[in-house]
C-alpha cells in the first residue's frame, strides 16, 4: 500500500509539472507578444494586418506592386501564392531587414493537395472516410511545408445544397453533421498534434459565412437566411473546424442577411469570438474589403477600412485598405480603437509564434525535406487510395461490373476524358502537374490482360457541337463486347467563379451516348464531374454508371481498379443528385410543410411536370455485393435527457464479394417548437463485411447531442415528444422505430 501510494504521489507530481508548465509557456508566448506590440509603431500594426500577392502564381494578380519595398518597412504580415523555395527565402529575408523583424506568413490554396493532387474535396467525402481524410490533409501539409509554404486556405467547411454553385467541389457536400465531421478530419490533418512540427501547417477554414447559400447558386451573390436556418444548418460545420483548433478562417464574399461577411460583427465578433470563443485570426476573401463598396456597403477606402476593423476583421487580403494613411486618421477621429489593433495583432502573433516562426524564420526552406517528402511512391500510394474510395456506383444492370475480363476480348473506350490529362486534376491544383496524371486509358491498358484489346477513340469534345468523329466511335464500338464511355465536365467547369445555369452533360456528349446505344452493346458510363449533374436520361441509356468525380493526379489507376474488381466500390453520395434543374436546391433534409409532396394530389407540395423525388438521393451508393438490413432494436421505448438509447441492427453481405458498407442513422423529430426536418443524420459507421457474413452494428443516442436543436428563441436544447430512427444504406432508409424523450 505504501509503494502504492509513493507511485501516485510521484505520477501527481509530474501532472502538475505538466500543469505548471503548460501555464508558463502559454505565459511566455503572450508575454513575448505583449511586448513586441509595444514596441510596435501603427504603421507597423498595420502591416501585421496586411497580405500581399507575390505575383508568382500567375492565377494570382498582384495589386500592390511595391510589395517588396513595404515587407522591408514592415509593411507585410503575411505573403500569398510564392510557389518556390528561393521566392520565399528572399521575401522572409526582406521581412528581417525590416526594424523589428517579424516573421511572415506564406500562404496558398493547398485545396486538395500541393504537389501530390488528391480527389477533389466533395469527391473525398464521398468516401465517408475520416481517417483517409485527415491523411490526404497531412500529406499535403507535409508537401506544402515542405516547399516552404505555412499556412493553408483550406478546408472549405461551406455546406452546399444547390449543384448550380461550381464550389460544390470544394466542400463537403449538403449535410451539417457530415460537413462537420470533414471540416474536423481535414484540420486535423494539416494541423497535426503540434504547429511546431516542420510538417504541419497552419489552416484556414472558410468562408465564413454561408458562402454556399447563395441564391440560385450564382457564385459571390446573396445569402438570405433566417437567423434559425443559419444556426441550425450553415454554421455547424465552422464550429466544427473552430473546435478542431483551426488556426485561422477566412470571410465570404456574399453578405449575410443584408451585412456583407467581411464587415459583418454579428459574424466576426458576436458570434466567432464572443460565443465560439474563436482565438485564431481572420483574413479577408480576395479584395473583398475594398469591395464593400460594390456592395454598397461603404462610401470609401476609409469606411471599408473602418467596418472590417470593428467588426473583427483581422487581416487584408490585397485590398490595400489596412493601409497606415487610411487607418490613422481613423484612429485619431477615435473611430477606430487602438486596441482592436492590438487584438488584431495578438491573434496573427500567436499564429506565428506557435508555427516556431520566431525561432527560426526559415523554418520551413528546408531543400532536402522538399526533396524527400514531395510527391513520393508512398503519396501515389495514398492519393490512389483516396480515389477508389471516392469512386459511387450509381448502377449496374445484370452485375455488369466488375468486368469479366475472361469473357471480354474487346473493349471500346470512348469520350473525350478517356485520354484526358488536364480536366481530371479539376481547379486549386496548387503545384499539380498535369502531365503525371495518369489517364484512364492509361490506367485500363495497364491492368487488361495481354489478350484483350482496348480500343480507343474521342468521340467528341467535352463542349463543343462537332459530331464528325461519332463514325470512329461506332466503327470501334461494333468491333468490341463492352463500350466504356468516359464523358463530363472540364476540370474548370466546378470551382471558383464557375456556377451553371444547367448541369446537364455539356456540348453533345449526351448525343453521342445515345448514337452509342442503338448498337446494343453494354455501356458503363463513366463520369468525370465537379458537382451533381442531371442525368435521368444517360443512366437509363447506360447498363452501368460510375461517378469518379474528380480524382487527381492518380484517377486512371483509381478507376481502372474498380472497373476490373481489384477494389470494390464503396463511395456513398454527400450531395443529392437532382433529376432536372427545376428541382433546385434539392436535399433530403427538408421541411414537410402543411401540404406534404404527393404526386397524386395536387394541392401539394409538388411539380406538374417533373417528380419531386431525386435521381440518386444523399447517401445512395451501390457495392458489386448486397447488404440486407434487419433487426432493428431499440433498448427502451422512452427516454430522458440522463438517457442513452442504444439501437441495433443486423447487416448481412448477401452477395458474392467480399465488400464495405456505410451504415447511416437518421432522425426525425415529429413535433417541435419550431418545424423539424423529415430526416437528419445523426451517426453511421463504415465497415467491411465478407461475402455471407452478418454483423451487428450499435448506435448509440444522446439527447443532449443527437436530440437538441435550436429553437424559437435561438436557444438551444431538446423537447419532449416523439422521435423516428431510421437506419439503412441512404437516406431514403426504410427501416424504422418509434421512441418518446419525457423529462
Amino acid at each position: 500500500m505504501i509503494k502504492f501510494k509513493s507511485i501516485l504521489l510521484i505520477v501527481f507530481a509530474v501532472i502538475i509539472t505538466q500543469s505548471c508548465s503548460d501555464t508558463s509557456t502559454k505565459s511566455d508566448k503572450e508575454k513575448f507578444i505583449d511586448n513586441l506590440i509595444s514596441q510596435m509603431t501603427l504603421a507597423e500594426k498595420v502591416g501585421q494586418m496586411t497580405l500581399y500577392s507575390s505575383g508568382e502564381d500567375p492565377t494570382v494578380p498582384v495589386f500592390n506592386p511595391k510589395f517588396r519595398e513595404e515587407i522591408q518597412k514592415g509593411g507585410a504580415g503575411a505573403i500569398f501564392a510564392s510557389i518556390s523555395m528561393d521566392s520565399i527565402k528572399y521575401l522572409q529575408g526582406l521581412a528581417m531587414k525590416s526594424r523589428l523583424k517579424i516573421p511572415m506568413l506564406f500562404g496558398y490554396d493547398v485545396v486538395h493537395g500541393y504537389k501530390t493532387i488528391f480527389p477533389i474535396p466533395l469527391a473525398e467525402t464521398a468516401s465517408w472516410d475520416m481517417k483517409m481524410l485527415e491523411k490526404t490533409a497531412a500529406v499535403a501539409a507535409d508537401e506544402a511545408s515542405a516547399s516552404g509554404i505555412n499556412w493553408v486556405f483550406a478546408p472549405m467547411v461551406d455546406l452546399a445544397r444547390d449543384a448550380r454553385w461550381g464550389r460544390v467541389s470544394e466542400g463537403a457536400g449538403e449535410d451539417p453533421y457530415l460537413g462537420g465531421l470533414a471540416a474536423k478530419a481535414r484540420v486535423k490533418g494539416f494541423q497535426g498534434s503540434n504547429l511546431k512540427n516542420n510538417n504541419t501547417v497552419a489552416a484556414c477554414a472558410k468562408h465564413f459565412a454561408a458562402y454556399g447559400a447563395s441564391i440560385s447558386g450564382k457564385d459571390y451573390n446573396t445569402v438570405d437566411l433566417s437567423e434559425n436556418y443559419l444556426r441550425e444548418v450553415y454554421l455547424k460545420p465552422y464550429k466544427s473546424a473552430k473546435d478542431a483548433g483551426v488556426s485561422s478562417m477566412m470571410s465570404a464574399f456574399n453578405e449575410v442577411n443584408g451585412i456583407p461577411a467581411t464587415a459583418n460583427k454579428k459574424l466576426l465578433t458576436d458570434v466567432l469570438r464572443d460565443e465560439w470563443g474563436f482565438d485564431g485570426f481572420v483574413v479577408s476573401d480576395f479584395a473583398s474589403i475594398g469591395e464593400l463598396m460594390n456592395h454598397g456597403f461603404a462610401e470609401n477606402k476609409e469606411q471599408c477600412a473602418e467596418l472590417s476593423i470593428n467588426a473583427g476583421l483581422d487581416m487584408d487580403m490585397e485590398a490595400s485598405v489596412y493601409k497606415e494613411e487610411i487607418v490613422q486618421p481613423l484612429v485619431d477621429a477615435k473611430k477606430i480603437e487602438i486596441s482592436k489593433l492590438n487584438n488584431s495583432v495578438r491573434r496573427i502573433l500567436r499564429v506565428k509564434y506557435d508555427l516556431g516562426l520566431f525561432d527560426d524564420p526559415y523554418k520551413y526552406c528546408n531543400e532536402d525535406r522538399a526533396k524527400n517528402k514531395v510527391f513520393t511512391k508512398s503519396n501515389l500510394a495514398i492519393a490512389r487510395d483516396m480515389a477508389r474510395k471516392s469512386i459511387v456506383l450509381l448502377k449496374n444492370e445484370n452485375q455488369l461490373l466488375p468486368l469479366n475480363l475472361s469473357k471480354l476480348k474487346t473493349i471500346a473506350l470512348i469520350g473525350p476524358l478517356a485520354k484526358n490529362q488536364a480536366d481530371p486534376m479539376g481547379t486549386w491544383i496548387a503545384q499539380g502537374d498535369t502531365t503525371s496524371v495518369v489517364t484512364t486509358y492509361q490506367g485500363l491498358k495497364k491492368q487488361l490482360p495481354k489478350n484483350s484489346k482496348l480500343l480507343y477513340t474521342k468521340g467528341c469534345d467535352i463542349d463543343s457541337d462537332d459530331t464528325s468523329d461519332f463514325k470512329n466511335a461506332i466503327k470501334i464500338a461494333k468491333q468490341s463486347d463492352l463500350i466504356l464511355l468516359a464523358l463530363g465536365e472540364k476540370g474548370d467547369m466546378s470551382g471558383e467563379a464557375a456556377s451553371k445555369g444547367n448541369i446537364n452533360l455539356p456540348g453533345v456528349q449526351t448525343k453521342l451516348l445515345e448514337t452509342l446505344s442503338k448498337l446494343n452493346k453494354p455501356i458503363v458510363l463513366i463520369l468525370t464531374n465537379g458537382r451533381p449533374m442531371t442525368l435521368e436520361k444517360e443512366v437509363k441509356l447506360s447498363n452501368a454508371v460510375l461517378e469518379t468525380w474528380i480524382l487527381g493526379t492518380t484517377s486512371g489507376d483509381a478507376i481502372a481498379d474498380v472497373l476490373t474488381g481489384k477494389y470494390n466500390p464503396s463511395g456513398k453520395l454527400p450531395m443529392t443528385f437532382p433529376r432536372d434543374i427545376g428541382q433546385l436546391p434539392i436535399y433530403y433534409a427538408f421541411k414537410n410543410t402543411g401540404r406534404p409532396s404527393n404526386p397524386d394530389v395536387r394541392y401539394s407540395s409538388r411539380f406538374l411536370d417533373i417528380p419531386s423525388s431525386p435521381l440518386f438521393p444523399f447517401g445512395y451508393g451501390l457495392s458489386y455485393t448486397t447488404f440486407a438490413y434487419s433487426n432493428l432494436k431499440i433498448d427502451k421505448e422512452t427516454l430522458s435527457n440522463k438517457d442513452v438509447l442504444t439501437a441495433t441492427v443486423n447487416i448481412k453481405n448477401t452477395g458474392d464479394f467480399d465488400g464495405e458498407e456505410v451504415v447511416q442513422l437518421y432522425l426525425r423529430d415529429l413535433i417541435g417548437s419550431v418545424t423539424r426536418p423529415v430526416r437528419e443524420l445523426k451517426a453511421y459507421e463504415k465497415i467491411k463485411i465478407k461475402k455471407g457474413e452478418t454483423k451487428t452494428i450499435r448506435f448509440e443516442i444522446i439527447p443532449e447531442r443527437d436530440l437538441s436543436f435550436v429553437r424559437a428563441d435561438l436557444s438551444t436544447g431538446t423537447e419532449d415528444g416523439d422521435f423516428t430512427l431510421f437506419i439503412g444504406g441512404n437516406s431514403d432508409a426504410q427501416l424504422a422505430a418509434n421512441f418518446k424523450l419525457k423529462n
